[in-house]
């Protein structure tokens, strides 16, 4: 069937509009328990956790209210991270767990997310599934009365749970005394959880994106403007800054000379450690088609490997689960240790390139520009009037044709739909960042005269 209501990444919209409503949170909180309860059949449990956005309130109660509907029982955690639900819901031995945020977007938007009983994101067939409920009358036909409809309870110690987890996985060996770390929570779902955590293990924190007032999240702060971390690290001398998202499950780092460090850059030195100690399951290192060739390259001088995917972190997850890698990520933040954790986690990705450098007692500016060496990346976004696939354009084929045998093995083409808007997104990489500029807007300029 056609996806009406799942996206890449769950559920997402407008708060208040179109699929992004009270209504259609209470018919996924209903399936959610009507389908665990056919598989168990007893009360299912179901966390569901929140960022800060104001709208959080109306998704958070329209949820329980269809999950008691169907005779479940909701554990609320109030504002988490992503990673949080997911570690609580397997914590709890819960059989669900459903997150409210849209991310990285701004407070306007809100967006709902599923995991299994396992503490990952549910596949593609399984939402299908839901889907098929919401809009079935099953829901209406099957709900229970008197004492068989459910409950709705507040986890209190939420938080604290996941502190306790995150700091769990920081080697028990190390501690954080004398480091000075900028934490940017962009005003989001970690803005109690990641100061405590670097704080409780020893460091100095300089917190700044913790006041969410329900509408200033990821406002001038956090992963998407990363650059107000950036001035903290250099105002306060800190040796290292994170700026998380919205929901706490990606991380952009802040070196401590106040350069950005690139996500892939970020990859390569955690990578390249776990190969030296062996950590590395199949020595391979699963991340999108985004990531540069630098990345393959810093591998390859340690005798590693590199798998690509779509783009999305949870077709990263699905590929390490499949074939049994144990780490992965993007470009754009998302850290994914599976050793640890069954999704993205900022913070927990920020302790793990603390480990490293307190092992190797050196400054994350040395280590940094000695991980990978950068090769210039040029990513044009074109909106054009129509989507089109790919291989019936052939003149926009051709085009990236004649600029993959210019550049050889020196670089690479990748031209890909946006999965959300008719947007095209032309990237090339190569040695010469003037050079690869000029092919890619010569790859779109055919690819809109084309579609004209």
């Amino acid at each position: 069937m056609a996806r009406k209501y799942f996206g890449t990444d769950g559920i997402r919209g407008k708060a208040n509009e179109g699929n992004m409503t009270p209504e259609v949170a209470f018919r996924l909180g209903a399936a959610v328990a009507y389908k665990v309860r056919q598989e168990i059949k007893h009360a299912p449990r179901v966390v569901v956790g929140k960022d800060t956005r104001i709208s959080g309130y109306l998704f958070e109660n329209a949820l329980a209210a269809g999950v008691c509907a169907m005779g479940g029982r909701v554990l609320l955690t109030g504002p988490l991270p992503t990673p949080g639900v997911a570690h609580l819901t397997t914590s709890m031995r819960a059989n669900a767990g459903i997150v409210i945020s849209a991310s990285h977007n701004p407070y306007q938007d809100n967006g709902l997310k599923v995991f299994g009983p396992d503490g990952f994101k549910l596949p593609d067939d399984e939402e299908e599934a839901l889907e098929h409920l919401m809009e079935s009358d099953v829901l209406d036909k099957k709900r229970p009365v008197g004492t068989q409809i459910g409950r709705a309870e507040r986890i209190e110690t939420a938080w604290g749970r996941y502190v306790q987890f995150v700091k769990g996985t920081f080697p028990s060996d190390l501690r954080l005394d004398g480091l000075r770390v900028v934490v940017d929570a962009a005003h989001g779902a970690a803005y109690v959880t990641a100061p405590h955590v670097f704080s409780e293990l020893g460091a100095t924190v300089h917190a700044i994106g913790v006041k969410p007032n329900g509408k200033n999240i990821n406002q001038d702060r956090g992963a998407v403007h990363p650059e107000h971390c950036a001035k903290e690290v250099v105002r306060c001398n800190a040796d290292v800054g994170f700026a998380l998202d919205g929901d706490a499950d990606r991380v952009v780092v802040i070196d401590d000379k106040g350069r950005e460090v690139n996500g892939d850059a970020l990859m390569a030195l955690c990578a390249t450690r776990m190969l030296r100690g062996g950590a590395l399951k199949k020595r391979t290192l699963v991340t999108t088609v985004m990531s540069s060739i630098g990345l393959e390259h810093a591998l390859r001088r340690e005798n590693g490997k590199l798998v690509r995917v779509d783009v999305g972190d949870r077709y990263v997850v699905e590929a390490m689960r499949r074939r049994g890698f144990n780490f992965g990520g993007e470009q754009s933040g998302h850290l994914i240790f599976l050793d640890h954790a069954t999704t993205g986690d900022g913070t927990l990705g920020a302790l793990q390139v603390l480990a490293i450098m307190l092992r190797e007692g050196r400054p994350l500016s040395d280590l940094i520009d000695e991980a990978m060496e950068p090769v210039p990346q040029v990513l044009i976004n074109v909106r054009l009037p129509a989507r089109r696939p790919l291989d019936s354009m052939p003149k926009t084929q051709r085009a990236i044709t004649d600029t993959e045998r210019s550049l050889g093995e020196t670089g690479r083409v990748l031209v890909r739909w946006s999965g959300t808007e008719p947007k095209l997104r032309v990237m090339v990489e190569g040695p010469d960042a003037k050079l690869i500029g000029g092919m890619a807007k010569a790859i779109a300029d055919v690819a809109e005269q084309e579609l004209e």
